[in-house]
């Protein structure tokens, strides 16, 4: 018998697990329900778009949804103090029980915000558990958006040491098979495009294929902008099948 998942999930699309051929595992942002971007649609849409998919949107250990649901664990302040190694483990412990019920699919990683960074993380310290990964809005190069956040929002927090681990410094851990997309709006104030910038250029210089996508005209809530879904959908395209 598989063992449950250890954080709340809601699937979406193909419910045979041997039918499907691309899994979408979606990680939300920092914040509560009604200040981050739904990540429960983004992963409805994404099954409607792509051929053979389902998709699993995970609440973060310690998090919650608009419906009471939660996640055991213990959230973060909101500080950058949320992508700790224990949290990561604990997103990691559910992707590795994903990555054998859907044993024939290939799985893109999307995480938005916060939950890029975890994303990028899985991805340099677990790179096992991921064929493809979408960025949106990710703070990859976190001291340097810890110190601008400081700037912008005054609070001592911002400049106290914490223990996340900062993508920058996962990236060499990325394998060269893995794809990328990261995306970013072109007016995010909370995580402007030069975080996304640096590291998709760590990624690139690995010779690692990365997508990164500066969209006009949009901020920090991006992830159910179309080109979001657009570049998940040539992610899904351009991934060999699994044997």
């Amino acid at each position: 018998m598989e063992p449950a998942l250890n954080l709340h999930a809601r699937n979406f699309g193909a419910t045979a697990p041997d039918t499907v051929r691309t899994l979408i595992v979606v990680l939300h942002g920092d914040g509560t329900p009604e200040t981050r971007s739904d990540h429960y649609r983004f992963a409805e849409a994404a099954t409607q778009s792509i051929p053979n998919s389902a998709a699993v949107a995970l609440l973060r250990p310690g998090y919650g949804d608009a419906a009471g649901n939660r996640s055991p664990g213990q959230a973060g302040l909101g500080f950058g103090d949320d992508y700790t190694q224990e949290r990561i483990d604990a997103i990691a412990e559910s992707l590795g029980i994903l990555r054998r019920r859907f044993a024939s699919a290939r799985l893109i990683l999307v995480g938005d915000s916060g939950g890029a960074a975890i994303a990028a993380d899985i991805a340099g310290i677990r790179p096992d558990l991921v064929d493809a990964m979408v960025l949106v809005g990710c703070p990859c190069a976190l001291p340097e958006w810890r110190k601008g956040m400081q700037k912008q929002r005054h609070g001592a927090a911002w400049s106290t040491p914490v223990a996340s681990l900062d993508p920058l410094k996962t990236a060499g851990g990325v394998m060269p098979g893995m794809r990328a997309a990261v995306l970013v709006g072109l007016d995010d104030k909370v995580t402007p495009p030069a975080l996304s910038r640096a590291y998709a250029e760590a990624l690139a210089l690995r010779g690692i294929a990365t997508d990164l996508r500066i969209v006009p005209g949009r901020g920090h809530d991006l992830l159910n902008d179309p080109e979001v879904l657009a570049a998940t959908i040539r992610l899904a395209t351009a991934l060999p099948t699994k044997g």
